[in-house]
């Protein structure tokens, strides 16, 4: 402050001076012995705060000095960049794995709650007599013979305290006739032309074809035979009757080998002779038999076949059924479950 009115007071003297000098020199003297007015000094004042302060506010601002980083600096930036990058890339990645493992999650919720899908449709044609596709698997291989599994009136059955009964006698209208041979890949078989019928239980069965098992199918009493030949019959109806012809060692048997005479050469290949032959030949001397309800021996064992089972066998040599050996050594189904079935024998 103090320096403040000084400087104060050598202003007003330069004023004074300036006006002194433009003034008569009369004038000049009345003023130098006259006293300054407070007004006067009040406004000189105030011109001179403004001037000063006019002049600090035109104090000239210096721009702020920018030193460069060093190298270090440089290093630990590009250090806290790359940190930060791999911090966002990690972060990114686990973001991705756990929307990937609850989509997984979400799949397999899906799954356990959906209904297991139904199995394959069996519908195999393939069947033997052993191994996988033998009788005990017939009922898996294909969906419709189910009943080689599950039918409660299956064959063939061991023959047992037949009742003994009044049975109308067989009737017989075979005559000799065309015929084929074919090996089927499970039996000789052999086909025979129309016309010829077996009468029983008041009802027409026409013979359709005869094939060969060995050892026999069905037992009698325990019993089995060395083979057995079925003769397949069907009424006009589509119901079957199956004659079964036992076979055990003697003769020869002339209509046998009239068979073997023409068997192909091949399986699946069909011959067809020029000579006829007579399946009466084959039937033995007496006509007793066993009767029972069963099926079909072989895929899809099917139900609701009339048995009549020839208690008498009928021979055939050991050479013939040696023959059939070679091509089929073992071509038939075990025993299956009476199940309380009735079976009629007549006296």
């Amino acid at each position: 402050m103090r320096h403040l009115s000084a400087l104060l007071a050598c202003s007003l003297a330069a004023m004074a001076a300036m006006a002194s000098a433009k003034d008569a020199p009369a004038a000049a003297s009345a003023s130098a012995s006259a006293p300054m007015s407070a007004s006067a000094r009040a406004a000189a004042m105030k011109t001179l705060t403004e001037s000063v302060k006019g002049k600090e506010g035109k104090k000239e601002v210096k721009a702020p000095v920018v030193v460069a980083p060093t190298a270090r600096e440089k290093e630990e930036a590009a250090e806290v960049d790359l940190s930060e990058r791999i911090a966002a890339r990690l972060a990114e990645m686990r973001a991705t794995q756990a929307a990937r493992a609850a989509a997984r999650a979400r799949r397999a919720a899906v799954v356990k709650a959906a209904p297991p899908p139904p199995p394959p449709v069996a519908r195999g044609t393939h069947w033997s007599y052993e191994g996988d596709s033998g009788p005990a698997n017939w009922s898996k291989i294909n969906v419709d013979w189910g009943k080689c599994g599950n039918g409660s009136r299956q064959s063939p059955i061991d023959i047992r305290d037949g009742m003994k009964v009044e049975l109308e006698q067989i009737s017989f209208d075979y005559h000799p006739s065309s015929f084929n041979v074919v090996d089927n890949g499970h039996t000789v078989q052999v086909g025979v032309s129309g016309g010829n019928y077996i009468t029983v239980q008041n009802r027409m069965f026409e013979l359709q074809q005869f094939h060969f098992h060995r050892p026999s199918e069905e037992r009698i009493n325990g019993k089995a035979f060395e083979m057995v030949v079925h003769l397949v019959h069907r009424d006009a109806e589509g119901r079957l009757a199956v004659l079964a012809l036992l076979l055990e060692r003697g003769a020869p048997q002339a209509t046998i080998q009239t068979v073997w005479n023409n068997l192909p050469l091949e399986k699946f290949e069909t011959m067809q002779p020029t000579i006829l032959l007579d399946p009466a030949e084959m039937l033995p001397a007496r006509r007793d038999y066993y009767t029972y309800m069963g099926s079909m021996t072989s895929p899809p064992c099917s139900e609701g076949v009339l048995w009549l089972v020839m208690k008498q066998p009928v021979q055939a040599s050991p050479a013939q059924m040696a023959l059939f050996s070679r091509l089929y050594p073992l071509n038939a189904r075990p025993i299956q479950p009476g199940n309380g079935r009735i079976i009629k024998e007549s006296n």
